[in-house]
């Protein structure tokens, strides 16, 4: 390419799909265990590639290692498409010889924890689909209907139940106040993302989060999740304890159990047990507190943090199968009292009436 030519190629935005790292870790691992050298790996895989960020960092990658640069280091030169774990994890693979083992196990992380993100996703998927189609047929009501029979109540002449004249005042509300909706919901957006800007609003914000009912206790056991298997893979792949958690306190995504996190780094340092500050929080059940004391007095914290990170995912997953099966009857059941209500308010005034005449 001449240069100060324009190629579109080159031209990126936005990050990488988790889907399409995981896919390319796995495939890396498989070309290493395979026996071809780290460049040749990195020229097949990215020709394999879609044009985008993770392909234009691949070919930097590779240029970088063919300059004599580590494949950690040429990975830590883009943080859009490797974070900290991800280099981490590389690099501790490098030093022990053993990075088609490290690959691999990265790629099995990273797939179960996509599996799991999956799982809640595709519980969400129902509920919206009904709130919005829910949603759509009451403003029709509230729009096309409430409006004429409101039209044929004036002509009544008797003084309407309470249940109609609370109808009537939402049907005005979404005809004429709708804007008051909008511009509240643009208030609460604002507002919630001027919190988050500051590190004590995100931690109270996520803090909150893990308490929401049913949801809550299906976001904190993926998150323990992540971080029991994200501690067992580091550890078993090398990192010390220490270096671990610090990767650990900026990879969780929960400011709470970042803060969390950070207490332990600050025990672990002192030369206390990595357990002292997780029994003064309320996200760390005593039985995992338990387990992790367990496997750290029988020297298999790596194990025994990959075996809670698979009973919190069992957890979940029975939680989230259990939310999908409640919730299709109780959005069934929500939508037939609100379409019945609408129905009881509109009708009432008619009963008055032939009570009336009679």
């Amino acid at each position: 390419m001449a240069k100060g030519k324009f190629n579109l190629s080159e031209f990126t935005i936005g990050g990488v799909n988790e889907k399409e790292l995981t896919t390319f870790t796995r495939q890396f691992a498989t070309l290493t265990n395979a026996g071809l050298t780290t460049i040749r790996c990195l020229e097949i895989l990215g020709n394999m590639l879609k044009p985008g960020v993770l392909k234009k960092s691949l070919r930097e990658v590779k240029n970088d290692v063919e300059q004599g640069t580590t494949l950690s280091e040429a990975m830590g030169q883009h943080p859009k498409a490797f974070d900290m774990l991800y280099v981490n994890m590389v690099r501790a693979g490098e030093a022990g010889g053993i990075l088609d083992v490290i690959l691999t196990r990265l790629a099995e992380f990273r797939e179960k924890s996509q599996r799991i993100a999956r799982e809640i996703k595709s519980a969400m998927i129902y509920p919206i689909a009904v709130l919005t189609i829910a949603t759509a047929i009451v403003t029709g009501i509230m729009i096309y209907i409430v409006p004429k029979f409101k039209e044929i109540f004036k002509g009544f002449g008797v003084p309407l139940p309470g249940i109609t004249l609370f109808l009537l005042d939402v049907a005005d509300f979404v005809q004429y106040g709708w804007w008051k909706a909008i511009l509240a919901v643009i208030i609460l957006v604002t507002t919630y993302n001027l919190i988050r800007r500051a590190r004590k609003g995100r931690y109270y914000q996520d803090y909150a989060k893990l308490y929401i009912p049913v949801f809550g206790e299906i976001l904190r056991k993926a998150s323990l999740s992540r971080f029991c298997r994200t501690l067992g893979t580091l550890l078993e792949s090398g990192v010390s304890l220490v270096e671990t958690l610090d990767i650990l306190r900026d990879a969780t995504g929960n400011e709470a159990l970042g803060v969390i996190i950070e207490r332990i780094l600050v025990a672990v340092k002192q030369g206390d047990p990595m357990t002292k500050p997780m029994h003064k929080t309320r996200i760390f059940d005593e039985m995992t507190i338990s387990m992790i004391e367990v496997g750290d007095e029988a020297g298999e914290v790596p194990a025994m943090m990959n075996k809670i990170a698979d009973n919190f995912d069992n957890e979940v997953d029975a939680m989230v199968a259990g939310m999908k099966s409640l919730l299709e009857p109780v959005m069934i059941v929500g939508l037939g009292v609100i379409v019945g209500g609408i129905v009881i308010a509109l009708f009432m005034p008619m009963i008055s009436l032939m009570e009336h005449l009679s």
